[in-house]
């Protein structure tokens, strides 16, 4: 969202709705309230909404704890409570429908059960699966992939492989792959877990 784009509270709303992992929802809509529809006449509302943001923001790109929770928790409430107009209370409302749903916590514990939460997944090559194409490494604007295009008369060719350092988990060699050997899983798991 641009800061020259000003969005009602529904359209905000209905494109947060679109994402599907709840912190996405929440930043997405805190965001987009932020940059158009709130007026800052009231302290919890405007304050609030700033430091809600901020905590959101930390919990989706792995900084957030215990505390951040307790505190978009308290400060939702307060919103709920001290806002001034129907569009504070609505932001409180959409971020603690959230709250209680675990999903918060989840991302403290390095979750994302949605994974779209780019600081809790990456892009793993399944080796069995690769044909060596190269068609990911030609896509891939990060020269993140490495490996080279397998040729009839060699033998002992080695797959292709994300160096995650590298990946800013795009998407776009997942696109291209036409064997689907580009899979996404959460930082904790085993990629031959997905095979």
């Amino acid at each position: 969202m641009t800061k020259t784009e000003t969005l009602t509270v529904k359209e905000i709303k209905e494109e947060a709705e679109r994402k599907t992992c709840p912190l996405q929802k929440a930043l997405y809509y805190t965001e987009g309230f932020l940059a158009g529809p709130m007026c800052g006449r009231c302290f919890p509302c405007s304050f609030g909404s700033y430091e809600a943001r901020i905590r959101l923001m930390d919990i989706v790109e792995g900084r957030g704890s215990e505390e951040d929770i307790a505190a978009i928790s308290r400060i939702a409430e307060d919103m709920l409570i001290s806002s001034l107009c129907k569009k504070g209370k609505d932001t409180a409302g959409f971020i603690l429908e959230w709250i209680d749903s675990g999903v918060f916590r989840e991302h403290t514990d390095g979750k994302c059960r949605d994974m779209e939460c780019k600081a809790f997944i990456e892009y793993r090559i399944i080796p069995e699966k690769c044909i060596m194409c190269g068609k990911c490494k030609d896509v891939c604007g990060d020269k993140a992939i490495f490996g080279k295009r397998k040729k009839k008369y060699e033998a002992g060719a080695v797959p292709y492989e994300i160096r995650q350092k590298r990946c800013t988990k795009c998407g776009e060699c997942r696109e291209e792959c036409p064997v689907e050997a580009i899979i996404v899983v959460g930082i904790h798991e085993d990629a031959a877990v997905k095979v």
